[in-house]
């Protein structure tokens, strides 16, 4: 099965669809490739027109419903790199992953949230390409009330 074909199946089990427009909400562009590195800006829980998860985890977001709002993200940032490469075959490593929590004060479980995305990376494009380095961290607010904001960083085919 195909990097595209395991994205398909993602987005199955997560039950959205995200082959439709990637909204984004200012003056930058999503992604700017640079040679044989492409960084992709901030990504939201966002489908369509909604963010899907919002609110602070720790409080009225449990751990379960943060790391779907991770996985969300993480499947955004993978439809803008298969739109921009043509194909997620094109990806060759994923070079780092920051996750931002926005979440009570005493939350302590960001890694956990971020699990959320580096699982679905190493699922989606396999354990050679899909583990990355990862920072996660914990904000007080997020663009649009989202509970999970997501950077990556990837090197690509063909710069």
């Amino acid at each position: 099965m195909s990097a595209d074909e395991r994205f398909q199946e993602a987005a199955r089990r997560l039950g959205h669809r995200f082959d439709g427009e990637i909204k984004i909400g200012g003056h930058y562009v999503p992604l700017v490739r640079h040679g044989d590195v492409v960084h992709l800006s901030g990504q939201i829980p966002r489908v369509g027109d909604t963010v899907v998860v919002t609110g602070r985890a720790g409080a009225e977001v449990p751990l379960e419903r943060a790391q779907e709002a991770a996985r969300i993200c993480t499947m955004r940032a993978l439809a803008l790199l298969q739109r921009s490469l043509g194909s997620l075959e094109q990806v060759e490593r994923i070079l780092r992953l920051t996750v931002h929590v926005q979440c009570t004060a005493d939350f302590t479980q960001h890694s956990e949230v971020a699990d959320g995305a580096s699982d679905l990376l190493c699922q989606v494009l396999g354990d050679a390409v899909g583990a990355h380095a990862r920072t996660s961290v914990g904000a007080y607010q997020l663009p649009k009330n989202a509970t999970v904001e997501l950077e990556l960083l990837a090197a690509v085919r063909g710069g």
